[in-house]
């Protein structure tokens, strides 16, 4: 079988309905994926069935219609090879999407990919979290701050909620420790501004894996005081 087989196959197996043109974009963010892998560091799964499902339908497993409302304002923070804002946007062709990562290479890789797969309404920014956070056009303008593998709970809040408004949403995919972070996250979650956690199991097709989305509504401004300074947060969690 090819990737697109493995794709829908899985999409089916998932509960998701994907449109011609859907398969066609995931195809081609494949290949592209796979050339540009060659010449960076985009991804240790490469393998068409593996890609279909713990990175195309893995980013989709967020979808929450209550978190992201027709025309959301969206951010991957951390964004790395896409994952999970380019499938959310080729799923979700509403929503406005913002990629956000720290390595100029993946961001001309990504702006490729945008060009390629013809998205509208998509930027894509280079930058560290931290940095990106402090900037007025960014800070606190997003319905939904997205981020998958990049840090554990109580590091990631504090990148990635700053960037949320009041009412919208940080939502972060985890793997099998996700109930642990969700309890070490909590101090971070509430001093950030934030509601308590509700994660939500997930069951990818032929996976065994634990693993669940966290979703942490914001109630408050965020202080001034957040995001620290560059590599303070890893180094010193909340």
């Amino acid at each position: 079988m090819e990737f697109r087989d493995y794709l829908q196959e899985a999409a089916e197996a998932y509960g998701l309905c994907l449109t011609e043109r859907m398969v066609e974009q995931f195809t081609l963010y494949y290949e592209l994926l796979l050339e540009w892998n060659e010449k960076i560091n985009l991804t240790a799964i490469t393998e068409p069935k593996e890609v279909a499902i713990k990175h195309m339908i893995d980013s989709l497993s967020c979808l929450d219609e209550k978190v992201f409302p027709e025309g959301a304002s969206v951010i991957d923070v951390g964004t790395g090879a896409g994952f999970p804002g380019i499938p959310l946007k080729i799923f979700r062709p509403d929503l406005k999407l913002t990629l956000l990562d720290s390595l100029n290479k993946r961001i001309k890789f990504l702006q490729e990919v945008v060009d390629s797969l013809e998205l509208s309404e998509v930027q894509c920014i280079h930058a560290r979290a931290e940095e990106g956070a402090r900037n007025k056009a960014l800070r606190e303008k997003f319905d939904v701050a997205v981020s998958r593998a990049v840090a554990r709970l109580q590091v990631l809040a504090e990148y990635c909620m700053p960037f949320v408004r009041v009412g919208g949403y940080f939502v972060a995919l985890k793997g099998m420790k996700y109930a642990q972070e969700s309890q070490e996250g909590q101090r971070a979650v509430k001093l950030l501004g934030g509601k308590d956690c509700r994660a939500v199991p997930v069951h990818l097709p032929s996976l065994e894996d634990k693993r669940a989305v966290l979703y942490i509504q914001k109630l408050k401004n965020t202080p001034k005081a957040y995001p620290r300074k560059a590599g303070t947060p890893d180094k010193n969690p909340l």
